[in-house]
This record gives C-alpha cells, sequence and structure tokens, in this order.
C-alpha cells in the first residue's frame, strides 16, 4: 500500500514522500475499511506541510484532512455500512491508498454524485453552510461581506446565501475575477484595497453592513471591519496571510464589533451524529442539483504527490488539485 509521509516542515513539494506502508488490516467489530478514491489538496494541507498550522503533530505524519472512499469490509457490528457503500473520513491522515477507521467516524454519500464533487464534500460546502446559519442570525435581504471569494468556500457561500435570499459583497485580490463570480451569482465583486469600506458603502449605496467572513487574516481584518455597521462582526476562519487578525481597540470599545472565529470541527460537535449526517446529506443534495460545482484542474496519481502540492500551491489556478490514489476515478 502507498501512502504520503511528511518527516519535516518545509516547501511543500519537498517534504512530501510517497512510501510503501503495510496494509491497515481487517476491521475490528466496530471498524470500517475502505479505499481512497480521491482527496483534494486544500489550503490547510498546505499551511500543515509548511508547518504553519498551530497544532504541530509529531512526525513522522501523514497528511490530509478529507477524502471520498468505498468501503470495502466492515466490522462484525457495523450494521449501517456495507461494502460498496461511499464514505467521507471525519478522520485526517488521509493521504493514503487504503484506510481503517471506526464506523463512527465513516459517514455515508450517496453514490449519484461525482468521485471528485464527493471528495471535497468533508469541509468546505459544510464551512460554507454553517458561517451563514451558526454565527449570525440572517434574514433574506441582509448583506454579507466575504474575502477570498473565489475560493471554494467562497463560491459556494455565494450560493447558499442567493438561496437564503441574502446578498453577498464578496472582496477579491483580482477584479477580473468579477465575471465568474457575477455567474456564479455574486451581488457584487469588489477588488480589495485600502479603501475598501468606502467602495462597498458607494456600491450598496450606504446600507447597513452586520456580518463579514473573512480567511486571510492581518489587516484584511481591518478593512473588514471599516465595511461593517456598529454592533457587526467580522468572523475569521484562515490565515492566508499568515498574519493574526488586527482589529483596533476602538472598533471594538466604541463602534461594539465583534471579532469572532470559525472552526468546522468546533462547530461540528455541537451536533450530534444524525444532525451530522443531514447537513452532509442535504450538501450532498445541492451537488447532485448542480448548486455546488468545485472546478477541478487537475487530478494526479498519488505517486506525484510532489507535482500534485507544488500545482496547488500555485498563485493562479483554475480549480482544485486532486490525488487519485487508487487509479482514475469516474
Amino acid at each position: 500500500m502507498k501512502k504520503i509521509i511528511i518527516e519535516g516542515f518545509g516547501n511543500p513539494h519537498e517534504v512530501v514522500r510517497c512510501v510503501e506502508a503495510p496494509d491497515p488490516g481487517p476491521p475490528a467489530a466496530d471498524e470500517v475499511v475502505f479505499d481512497v478514491l480521491a482527496h483534494p489538496i486544500n489550503p490547510a494541507d498546505l499551511s500543515l506541510l509548511m508547518g504553519r498550522n498551530p497544532i504541530h503533530p509529531p512526525l513522522p505524519m501523514t497528511p490530509g484532512a478529507e477524502c471520498i472512499g468505498r468501503v470495502t469490509a466492515v466490522g462484525s457490528a457495523v450494521s449501517d455500512l456495507k461494502p460498496g457503500d461511499r464514505v467521507i473520513s471525519m478522520q485526517r491522515e488521509n493521504w493514503v491508498q487504503r484506510r481503517r477507521i471506526k464506523a463512527s467516524d465513516a459517514i455515508k454519500v450517496r453514490g449519484d454524485i461525482s468521485v471528485a464533487q464527493a471528495a471535497m464534500l468533508r469541509i468546505n460546502p459544510p464551512t460554507a453552510l454553517l458561517l451563514l446559519e451558526d454565527v449570525v442570525s440572517l434574514k433574506a435581504g441582509d448583506w454579507v461581506i466575504q474575502n477570498g471569494a473565489n475560493s471554494a468556500v467562497g463560491k459556494i457561500l455565494i450560493g447558499l446565501a442567493r438561496d437564503k435570499g441574502l446578498r453577498t459583497i464578496n472582496v477579491v485580490r483580482r477584479i477580473e475575477l468579477a465575471p465568474m463570480l457575477k455567474e456564479w451569482g455574486a451581488d457584487q465583486v469588489i477588488e480589495d484595497g485600502p479603501d475598501l469600506a468606502a467602495r462597498i458603502a458607494k456600491a450598496i449605496g450606504g446600507e447597513k453592513v452586520r456580518y463579514a467572513i473573512d480567511c486571510v487574516g492581518g489587516n484584511a481584518v481591518h478593512r473588514l471591519a471599516d465595511a461593517v455597521a456598529d454592533g457587526g462582526t467580522v468572523c475569521n476562519y484562515g490565515g492566508l496571510s499568515g498574519e493574526a487578525c488586527q482589529m483596533p481597540s476602538h472598533a471594538l470599545i466604541y463602534r461594539g464589533l465583534n471579532l469572532t472565529g470559525f472552526l468546522l470541527g468546533r462547530f461540528l460537535a455541537k451536533r450530534d451524529r444524525a444532525q451530522v449526517v443531514a447537513i452532509y446529506d442535504r450538501l450532498a443534495e445541492r451537488i447532485k442539483q448542480g448548486k455546488i460545482d468545485v472546478p477541478v484542474e487537475k487530478i494526479y496519481p498519488i505517486e506525484q504527490i510532489a507535482e500534485a502540492v507544488g500545482h496547488a500551491a500555485a498563485y493562479s489556478r483554475a480549480g482544485k488539485i486532486l490525488v487519485a490514489p487508487n487509479g482514475p476515478i469516474e
């Protein structure tokens, strides 16, 4: 069996290695074994490889926050899964050809959606959904600002917001992305910059914005705070800049702004398994309906992991980079 390991942190394409490893073996009574069909390479994976993750797992270790797999064996006490079922792994270390995990950490995914889209179901879609549903109470007609709007989370959030009757202001670093975002359903697309708040206010006719979503950190948080109405909320869910969130004291003290953070695992942990399964079923249905369709730029075999992570780290891509550990996917 092949799997990916890292033995140190650094440039992603330099630290990953594809190695031979023992097969995980048959499942215990409460376990399942599955072949990994595909996994994406996410920004959080790259941050882990570079050592930027606040939690440094012991080395050597296998990366991989998500994947889609096909069950090959189930334990004697497992009744809700069977060989042939597709599952997403709620555990990490998924950059492998085969995994054995607790059945309680495997969630069945319908078989009538593409393997590529199912591979990206675990993290980005529920992140977008819960950012809209769990942080601030929103109603139809409200404006929501997000930066990193051309990301996978950004695209999914635009669609979810539109279906809820919310209006989105989408902040990007390259204004040439505007036509694509408009096609996705964005209401406003605005290039980031020092006068961002003024340009947002002009674009929406001075209406109030109570909620902004940030995946960048650093001074980007300050710019979003300037665009949010008094008493509003800025929620940070990523740190693409590698810098701490910057929020001026006067915004907190005199304007009553709230700066909060979002981590998917923390928000899912508030729910029981049935509720979590319902979230993924709901999102898989959106994939089936074509309402979630994240572009994929290229799919690599597991042996080319170095090229794959190098491609994923490239500044300008048209879609996600996936890896297919067990051969081509349909």
